[in-house]
């Protein structure tokens, strides 16, 4: 593979990062299921296989990118020879010294080589640089891609959000510390 460059996002790469196609393909997703009995409440996930791989469209409003990219506490971009190949957004005001990994966006043509590890890793080193003690990552439930690479890189299921999206699709966190 190519070098990659992970370097702080400007103002001229957002209409070339909104350009991306940010969907996925996946077989997987993740079905959540509300149980009450007895006076308790809980959510269970079941990881389920679909009949066909399906695009799941991206959660957030793409075209909201250059209006948003300021309120967040920071945002990297993945570059192979001068071509943005991907972002990342995060923010550590949410969370008391926490890091919030919001967004993460490979373009089609260089997903499965690795970029979205070194922006994951990126963003958790500029994490412990501002002295954050814990990272936490915001994905679709309809994101299996990027579930799996969550649990690949040691982070463990914290949480959910039905209906967190504009697409009222289930957002899914996954955390671990970093100190």
């Amino acid at each position: 593979m190519t070098e990659v460059q992970i370097r702080p996002a400007i103002a001229t790469d957002l209409m070339l990062l909104m350009a991306i196609d940010h969907s996925c393909q996946s077989d997987y997703v993740w079905q959540m299921e509300n149980q009450r009995e007895d006076g308790q409440m809980g959510a269970i996930f079941r990881e389920i296989r679909l009949p066909r791989t399906v695009t799941a469209l991206y959660p957030r409003a793409v075209s909201n990118l250059s209006e948003s990219w300021s309120r967040r506490s920071g945002m990297l971009v993945g570059v192979i020879d001068e071509q943005l190949v991907g972002y990342t957004r995060m923010n550590d005001t949410i969370v008391p010294r926490t890091a919030w990994l919001t967004d993460l966006v490979i373009s089609p043509r260089f997903r499965r080589q690795g970029i979205a590890t070194l922006l994951v890793e990126a963003v958790q080193t500029w994490a412990v640089q501002r002295k954050n003690q814990n990272i936490l990552l915001e994905m679709s439930s309809k994101n299996n891609p990027a579930i799996q690479l969550a649990r690949k890189l040691g982070y463990e299921f914290c949480g959910y959000n039905d209906e967190y999206y504009e697409t009222q699709d289930i957002a899914l966190f996954f955390g671990r510390s970093i100190r």
